[in-house]
């Protein structure tokens, strides 16, 4: 029966599925997006939100450091929007606008938060084009694929 939680070959909903899901697809969207919009040494940039600028010129290690930091913070997200669904249902009965409104608020978490934190202390100012662009692709490839995840594989 297609609508059984049984017949998922990983066995019964659970929130490591969900989450687990949602933040690997989102991650690897979000992270082929930004590698093919502004090249492929974006982990190494990522991973100086924890070392620094000399995160520029690191090797693979560095490289490998910052994929694992990008999808630790794609499995976050997951983690807390599963964590906010156990209570705000409409989380789970909403997933096309909650998805995007999460997306957006991921996005501005990073940019007003995360980014400013970080080692490399990014702060702006940031163009507009730049702002709406990153804006409309979390909407969509963090948002959404958290949320449908969630629906899809929580309990």
């Amino acid at each position: 029966m297609i609508g059984d939680s049984t017949a998922w070959p990983f066995g019964k909903k659970s929130a490591l599925l969900a989450i687990g899901v949602g933040g690997l697809i989102g991650g690897t969207l979000d992270l082929l997006q930004a590698c093919l919009l502004f090249g492929w040494d974006i982990p190494l940039a990522i991973a100086g939100g924890l070392l620094g600028p000399k995160a520029e010129h690191g090797g693979v290690g560095t490289y490998v450091l910052g994929v694992l930091l990008h999808f630790f913070i794609a499995l976050s997200a997951a983690a807390i929007y599963y964590t906010a669904s156990r209570r705000l249902i409409f989380l789970k009965q909403h997933v096309l606008v909650c998805g995007l409104f999460f997306g957006a608020t991921v996005d501005t978490v990073m940019n007003l938060i995360v980014l400013p934190l970080s080692a490399l202390h990014a702060r702006g100012p940031y163009e507009l084009h730049d702002l709406i662009q990153g804006l409309l692709m979390h909407m969509v490839v963090i948002g959404l694929p958290i949320a449908f995840s969630v629906r899809r594989f929580s309990k």
